[in-house]
């Protein structure tokens, strides 16, 4: 969201970037707006749990719109949206429908994130401001679109756009130590927040299972989140933890991908996973669960090898099978040529394909075009 404020044609387009807060322990991203030279309206009271607030967040939302007067309301992400959207349904009612409003699925929660009861309340609210209050929808993959309306029933196939996502491949990061302690000892990475949905128990487990494999890795877990404690039980029950290191939230991950040889991810649900973008840019090739828009990542398939899925960027395992997961990076371990071809054309698919301008330009065109 910062690229594109930061990034939209001035003589064509005049922004405002409304944004929330972030639950303890997870890491802010307001340093990337501020060296942007973005200075974001903040609204307190959003975020990502639901709260009888929410009602204040709408008004606060609304207020904004009839102060700014925009002509495209553009949304993000699933409590924002949702919050975004309703007030933005609002706001056109009270000017006669003088704007077009947007949303952008990065991802959805339309499973494994909770509960059979509330997961159906969230897809029946998303159907409903699909039909009421969105005039067009862009999903990340043809994947994910094929999830949200295909099985999730979420919009008319005739509001949807696929827009990849887009990187500054320019963007520094001032680096604040190497990861790596041995150089001829692989580094497996996994990137992200420590929450459910992004099942870093599993990858804890692959690790034990490769080294039951009888494989020499190192791996790094980089983020945090409430899990962190449990996880790091997890590493010390099953004797791992001295092949194990959590980092923590950083600033400069984007600088320590270069210190990968393969970049992890064990997700339940995904859009698609900007971790993995960022790695493929820095030619690390990718051992992923084949969920989302992941697929769409990953090139072509080359072959199926013992249940697991060889492709041009790296292999993908079903969901859930942590032996799966560690034999898939035993592969890329035991295939060092392999890993660096895989990593080479993986960071030329990202280049040519999902750069910040790429995005950029399809983002002004859809807004001249709605």
């Amino acid at each position: 969201m910062t690229w594109l404020t930061a990034g939209l044609d001035p003589n064509g387009f005049e922004t405002r970037l409304i944004t929330g807060t972030v639950p303890p322990g997870e890491g802010d991203m307001s340093w990337f707006a501020r060296e942007a030279g973005i200075n974001p309206v903040i609204i307190p009271e959003m975020s990502r749990e639901l709260s009888p607030k929410d009602l204040l967040v709408i008004f606060k939302l609304l207020r904004e719109m009839i102060r700014f007067k925009p002509d495209i309301i553009h949304t993000h992400k699933a409590k924002a949206g949702a919050a975004g959207r309703s007030a933005g349904l609002i706001y056109k009612l009270l000017t006669g429908g003088r704007c077009k409003i947007i949303h952008t699925y990065h991802g959805h929660i339309f499973h494994s994130y909770y509960g059979k009861a509330k997961t159906s309340l969230f897809i029946a609210i998303e159907r409903a401001l699909a039909r009421f209050a969105t005039d067009i929808i862009i999903t990340i993959s043809e994947q994910q679109r094929e999830e949200i309306h295909g099985l999730f029933r979420v919009g008319k196939f005739s509001r949807h756009r696929v827009i990849p996502l887009g990187i500054d491949f320019d963007q520094k990061s001032e680096r604040l130590g190497s990861l790596k302690s041995d150089p001829d000892i692989p580094l497996i990475g996994i990137v992200g927040r420590l929450c459910e949905v992004k099942n870093h128990s599993l990858f804890i487990d692959a690790i034990h299972e490769l080294r039951q494999l009888g494989a020499n890795a190192r791996a790094v877990i980089i983020g945090d989140g409430h899990l962190r404690p449990a996880l790091e039980s997890q590493a010390q029950k099953l004797q791992v933890a001295d092949k194990i290191v959590f980092t923590g939230f950083r600033d400069d991950v984007l600088s320590l991908y270069n210190d990968l040889d393969i970049v992890g991810l064990t997700s339940l649900n995904e859009g698609t996973p900007l971790t993995l973008i960022e790695a493929m840019s820095c030619g690390v090739p990718a051992v992923s669960t084949e969920v989302g828009g992941v697929v769409d990542l990953m090139g072509q398939r080359l072959e199926i090898l013992d249940g697991m899925s060889v492709w041009e960027h790296g292999l993908t395992v079903p969901s859930g099978n942590s032996l799966l997961f560690a034999r898939a990076m035993k592969y890329l371990i035991d295939n060092p040529q392999t890993r660096k071809e895989m990593g080479l054309r993986a960071r030329s698919f990202v280049r040519s394909h999902l750069s910040k301008e790429r995005l950029i330009g399809d983002i002004e065109n859809l807004y001249s075009n709605k």
